[in-house]
């Protein structure tokens, strides 16, 4: 493959962009975290997920990219780029053998996702099985449920819970695990993850900040924007009572927050496909490169 060539000016201002893109996403959670406040939505992305606000904004190019200038040295302080006639690169050189393993592991878990069709059926009932009959062990206890324990319970005791991502299933309370028509482990994900699936969407975040430095940040950024929106649905759509902060309940024990919150899986589903198409695009490319 032949590398882009990027002049100096022409990769500032996409670092610039990027930069500028990213600040408002960052600066709640650096303010909170200087103030030892937490919100219980924006900052999920922050502490779930192990990427940090300063990772984030931080521009790499991407594979197959070698940016020119003197400005472009600071990059060999960072792991897995190095110097070429032409510039400075992120590199698949000296990568070990479980980094490539990771790379066809992570290809068949996204294609596998690719090829099958959404489901639409969970009423995104995982939040509410991850409180179910929980007392007061619960994940965000200063914030009130909605329709109370013995509500959020009768809910999860009427509708049929049907968790396919394994992420989301660990963290369900003993009481529902049972519940679930899944059984989701790691070693299943690549058998029952689905396009439809909030949380497989999101994790496209992960799994591209994962790839890092070899993952360009503009892809980086598309899929934290895409998470973003998520959590924000997910939220919506939970047990608990965030109106307080701006967020509109999405009642998923009726019939229309059901069918609305349908609407939004479908539109994270079609938003989704187009970058996890990037995705498996960059690792074919790294697998034939390597």
């Amino acid at each position: 493959m032949t590398p882009e060539i990027f002049p100096a000016e022409v990769w500032l201002a996409r670092r610039h962009a990027h930069e500028h893109r990213v600040d408002p996403w960052i600066a709640g959670r650096l303010a909170r975290m200087s103030a030892g406040e937490r919100h219980p939505v924006d900052d999920f992305l922050f502490e779930y997920y192990s990427y940090r606000p300063g990772q984030l904004r931080r521009w790499h190019p991407g594979f197959g990219v070698v940016l020119t200038g003197p400005e472009a040295e600071p990059y060999l302080a960072h792991a897995g780029y190095t110097r070429t006639p032409d510039g400075i690169t992120a590199t698949l050189s000296g990568a070990k053998p479980t980094r490539l393993t990771f790379f066809r592991w992570l290809r068949a878990l996204l294609q596998a996702i690719e090829n099958r069709p959404p489901f639409l059926g969970c009423a995104g009932l995982h939040e509410w099985a991850m409180v179910h009959r929980a007392g007061d062990e619960i994940r965000h206890p200063r914030w009130p449920l909605r329709l109370g324990s013995a509500g959020t319970a009768a809910v999860v005791e009427s509708l049929p819970i049907r968790c396919s991502h394994f992420d989301a299933f660990r963290f369900f309370t003993p009481a529902a695990r049972g519940l679930n028509r899944l059984q989701p482990t790691r070693e299943t994900a690549a058998e029952l993850e689905q396009p439809g699936c909030l949380h497989a969407n999101m994790d496209l975040y992960k799994w591209s900040y994962k790839l890092s430095p070899l993952c360009g940040s503009e892809l980086i950024a598309d899929c934290f924007a895409l998470a973003r929106d998520i959590r924000a649905v997910d939220m919506r759509a939970s047990p608990y009572d965030f109106s307080a902060l701006g967020y509109a309940p999405i009642p998923v024990e009726t019939l229309a927050g059901r069918a609305e919150f349908e609407t939004c899986q479908r539109d994270f589903a079609a938003r989704a496909r187009p970058i996890r198409a990037r995705l498996l695009a960059l690792l074919d490319r790294l697998l034939a490169a390597a």
